[in-house]
């Protein structure tokens, strides 16, 4: 995606890097519930405790959706709370907010997908999880690369993929450890 952005213009590729700044530091607070998790889930496991393993798991998803809803929320409201830390430049500051305000909704499915891909490996299936973040890779770089291509494509546009992507990967690693056997 940033190969792309940077077809846009150095203002362009400058909000748009801005804007990955934060969904960065998101990781670390979905790693953290995720990783939490799977102890949790691998000691129920182990007790055959299958209920209890998958309410950990969604227990995880959860407090994660809800943490980076709540930073995405506030981007979506007020960009340069966070954008402003970084520029002044106007251009700049216009592409920063756009992609926060485009990305932010899809903060809570990243976070969701995140904690159960890690809750996933404390149940020793893992496969869904991991095909959902092909997928996401899948329709960001499809997508993002077919519109490209198109005439008059916009950093909007582009950063509309950024957000599916983060949908994709959220529900499908969601509808993955729901329809995946952990008995």
């Amino acid at each position: 995606m940033t190969g792309l952005v940077a077809r846009l213009g150095p203002q362009a590729l400058a909000g748009y890097g801005i804007g990955q700044r934060l969904e960065f530091l998101l990781i670390p607070i979905a790693f953290g519930v995720g990783v939490a998790s799977v102890p949790m889930v691998g000691m129920a496991m182990g007790a055959g405790q299958v209920q209890r393993a998958r309410r950990v798991a969604c227990a995880a998803g959860w407090v994660a959706a809800v943490a980076l809803t709540g930073i995405g929320a506030l981007v979506v409201l007020w960009p340069q709370l966070w954008s402003r830390i970084f520029t002044t430049d106007a251009q700049v500051l216009h592409h920063a907010d756009l992609y926060l305000r485009m990305a932010g909704p899809g903060f809570a499915f990243f976070g969701m997908g995140l904690a159960l891909y890690f809750a996933a490996l404390g149940s020793g299936r893992i496969w869904g999880p991991v095909l959902a973040g092909t997928a996401r890779l899948v329709v960001v770089a499809g997508l993002g690369l077919w519109l490209s291509q198109q005439a008059g494509v916009t950093a909007q546009s582009l950063f509309l993929v950024v957000t599916a992507g983060m949908v994709v990967y959220g529900l499908g690693t969601a509808w993955a450890v729901w329809r995946t056997r952990w008995d």
